[in-house]
């Protein structure tokens, strides 16, 4: 059995990678860019080229590595195929196949969310967790899902994209996926910055959210300093964002939500403004779901991609391991002693 398991987790901007031991415990990470033109051929070289050099440095040989998880932004399926990648090109291809031209032992890929919700459940927030749904509050809103310690991935891997829940019919803004009014419009950062736009458009309440520049940072800070605006902007936000786990929560039926991403770092404030309308809308049954923060941070998605080998490699040792007393009954059926 090998001894340790890269972490990959690839996006838009750069790719972040992460050498384990067998027990998923981090021994190096790194970062390289990434390198989109050209439809993103040079994606799966790079990666590649970092791990063997990774690899040369310590002095690893290929029969020591039980393989390479990649987290993979867009909807990647279990065979990890992915659908089209958000922002990087290259349409539909499986990942495991085409590193094999690359590497010299196993490759698996999930969705870039899925692998970070692993990761938590690993090692995280959600340590001890078999069921949690971890949500990203960036730039736009990711959702990661897992049940019964498995992701869930969905037909095409789309399963778990809580961003694009459908909350509201008033809606004229097109959201990044083509649709209105979706959850994302409302509580990414950017989301949340269009609430206090609109809040400060209605009248001309005294507040330091008015101003030439705009955050979702700014607007939390001002809760914290217990800006009346701001804090109008904050229920909103967790009217919607916990509306929208309600409905996640009466179908999965979570022990734990996760709050990560950039918004995130706005601390617990951001789980208050949570709770209450979460509470409201939840079936009954699902308001004992716990929320906390996300502990990981960036290394969440390397973190879960690395378990996907790891978790697989368990599995498999289990599966070759002989029943226990499997040979005293073979010794009484035979007679032998």
């Amino acid at each position: 059995m090998g001894n340790y398991a890269f972490g990959v987790d690839i996006g838009g901007t750069t790719i972040k990678l992460g050498l384990f031991d067998q027990n998923g415990n981090i021994l190096d990470k790194w970062e390289i860019p990434t390198r989109t033109e050209d439809d993103s051929r040079n994606l799966l070289p790079d990666v590649a080229r970092s791990i063997l050099h990774s690899m040369k440095e310590r002095g690893i040989e290929a029969d020591e590595v039980l393989g390479a998880g990649i987290g993979f932004p867009g909807p990647v399926d279990e065979k990890g195929t992915v659908h089209e990648a958000a922002n990087l090109g290259g349409g539909v291809f499986n990942v495991p196949e085409a590193f094999g031209n690359y590497l010299p032992f196993p490759v698996k890929a999930a969705n870039d969310a899925n692998v970070a919700a692993f990761g938590e459940m690993r090692k995280g927030g959600g340590k001890g967790a078999s069921n949690l749904v971890m949500v990203t509050l960036g730039t736009g809103v990711g959702g990661g899902i897992i049940v019964n310690g498995n992701i869930l991935t969905g037909a095409v891997g789309a399963g778990g994209e809580i961003g694009h829940i459908h909350l509201e019919d008033s809606e004229t803004e097109e959201c990044g996926c083509g649709n209105k009014g979706c959850l994302e419009q409302y509580t990414s950062a950017t989301g949340i910055v269009r609430l206090a736009k609109r809040r400060l458009a209605e009248d001309e309440k005294p507040s330091v959210l008015r101003g030439d520049s705009l955050s979702a940072k700014k607007v939390f800070d001002a809760i914290k300093d217990k800006d009346e605006v701001a804090m109008e902007v904050g229920r909103r936000f967790g009217e919607y964002l916990g509306k929208g786990l309600a409905g996640v929560a009466a179908v999965v039926n979570p022990e734990v939500f996760l709050i990560g991403g950039g918004v995130s770092n706005a601390g617990g404030i951001l789980l208050d403004y949570i709770r209450p309308p979460y509470a409201k809308y939840a079936f009954p049954k699902c308001r004992e779901a716990r929320f906390a923060l996300a502990e990981l941070g960036n290394d969440a998605g390397i973190y879960g991609a690395a378990g996907l080998i790891l978790d697989g490699a368990a599995e498999e040792s289990a599966r070759k391991k002989p029943p226990e007393n499997a040979g005293e009954k073979r010794n009484k059926n035979t007679g032998e002693t």
